[in-house]
């Protein structure tokens, strides 16, 4: 709604321009959120770009390997990207209130797949065949990245039934990030760690 006042606004002033009067947008709550939802706008994919950085930076140095890093990050940019694409199926707007769920997803998915990558890793070196090493890593740590994701999903389901519009929009896109981070690691990860492992 704030959205659409505003661009209405902006067309007026882009239509009815004049040397003698100069038109402002007005302040009042309405100003203060256009305003704010548009810086929330401009922040957003540097938000995310740090977020990303950060973790990159945080896996070269725990794993030393680009090859183990795109492992991790591959899927968790697919993941980000499926729930921008839930937010535009939702018409879910990008504003101050949303800014931080993309990236609460990325930090909680970037978790499944250091629990996975790196007991794959060590199981790995022990000189176990890449197809036994995954199906072990999945024997020991599986449960608890099952354990976590469906705790985290349920949690966040319960928005879904609020009356309020934008926490039932919130529960559904947590719910989809969550659930999505776990099971893109079961189902993803194995083939494009046989890349990062083409001896094995």
């Amino acid at each position: 709604m704030v959205t659409r006042i505003v661009d209405a606004t902006k067309r007026f002033l882009a239509e009815n321009e004049s040397e003698k009067v100069a038109f402002r947008l007005a302040g009042g709550n309405v100003g203060i959120t256009a305003a704010t939802n548009e810086e929330g706008v401009a922040s957003q994919v540097p938000i995310v770009l740090y977020v990303f950085a950060a973790v990159i930076l945080f896996c070269l140095i725990t794993f030393r390997s680009v090859r183990a890093t795109l492992c991790i990050l591959l899927p968790l940019g697919l993941v980000s990207l499926l729930g921008y694409a839930v937010m535009a199926i939702l018409d879910i707007g990008l504003k101050l209130n949303t800014l931080p769920i993309v990236a609460l997803g990325v930090g909680v998915g970037v978790g499944y797949g250091i629990y996975i990558y790196g007991r794959l890793q060590s199981t790995l070196d022990e000189g176990i065949p890449l197809r036994r090493a995954y199906e072990l890593t999945l024997n020991i740590i599986g449960n608890g990245v099952l354990f976590t994701g469906f705790s985290l999903a349920i949690g966040g389901a319960t928005w879904i039934f609020s009356p309020l519009q934008f926490q039932a929009n919130m529960g559904i896109l947590l719910t989809f990030l969550f659930m999505v981070n776990m099971l893109g690691r079961y189902f993803c990860c194995r083939y494009w760690q046989s890349g990062c492992f083409p001896n094995r």
